[in-house]
This record gives structure tokens, C-alpha cells and sequence, in this order.
């Protein structure tokens, strides 16, 4: 397995890469006031697991065809982000449907989880609210 992360070079720049990245500033009007749903995710660029997470994300973000938005948020620079919405582990993945977490996910994921999850928080599958202090025994699972 570790064979095959090195094989991956999952340090190639990829300038092109179209999710974007926000922080605390344009949190509220990109995510929180946003019309459709948005994943945010926590990341940071040194993190070996959220560089092989990225890979997922771009497919993410080309299924997705504008239907949901997809954020990156680097940890690192966004400590006040993080003590907010409770970031312990990188990557986290946050679920928001009309300006509210729906679902939360720490670690990896594929592709086909995070979309599964995406358009379940779309289609009101997961309408139960989380609060960023809430102690969600869900909230740290994985898909």
C-alpha cells in the first residue's frame, strides 16, 4: 500500500485545480449564505492523506456540474475556522445545506461517499442540523 502512495505523486502541482479556497472572510457569504449546498473541507498542504483526498475532490467537484459547491479551507491558516467548527483531525469534510451543518465527515473518502453524502444532504436526506459544539455520536464517522 505505501508502495503504491509513493507511485501516486501526490506532490505534482496541479495550478489548474478548480475547488477554491476560502477563509474566514468570505466563510459567511460563501458557505453560510450560499443557495445550494456546499462541502467545505479542512485541509492543510502538507497533509499526506488530504493531498490523496484532492484527487477525490476535483471528480467531486465535476459531478457536482454546479448543483453543489465545493470549498477548500487551510486549517493552518484558519485557526479560528477550526476552533469554531471543531477541527481536530485533517481532512474533515462539512456538509451545509441552507447555511447549516448537516453532516460531518474526518479522514478520507471516496468519491462515490462523498457525492452519496453531498446529495443526501441535497435532497433533505440528512436534514437534521449539527451545531459546531454538538456532540453528534455521527459526526466523527466515516461514509
Amino acid at each position: 500500500m505505501l508502495n503504491t502512495v509513493k507511485n501516486m505523486n501526490v506532490h505534482q502541482n496541479t495550478p489548474n485545480r478548480p475547488i477554491s479556497e476560502i477563509g474566514e472572510a468570505k466563510f459567511e457569504s460563501e458557505v453560510l449564505r450560499w443557495k445550494q449546498p456546499v462541502l467545505v473541507v479542512f485541509s492543510a498542504a502538507w497533509s499526506l492523506p488530504c493531498q490523496i483526498l484532492n484527487w477525490a475532490l476535483e471528480e467531486v467537484l465535476a459531478a457536482c456540474a454546479g448543483r453543489e459547491k465545493v470549498v477548500r479551507i487551510n486549517a493552518d491558516n484558519n485557526p479560528d475556522l477550526s476552533m469554531v467548527w471543531k477541527i481536530q483531525s485533517i481532512p474533515t469534510l462539512l456538509y451545509f445545506a441552507d447555511g447549516s451543518l448537516r453532516a460531518k465527515n474526518v479522514g478520507t473518502a471516496s468519491k462515490e461517499a462523498i457525492l452519496s453524502k453531498l446529495r443526501s444532504v441535497t435532497d433533505g436526506a440528512d436534514s437534521k442540523t449539527l451545531t459546531p459544539n454538538a456532540n453528534n455520536e455521527n459526526e466523527h464517522r466515516n461514509l
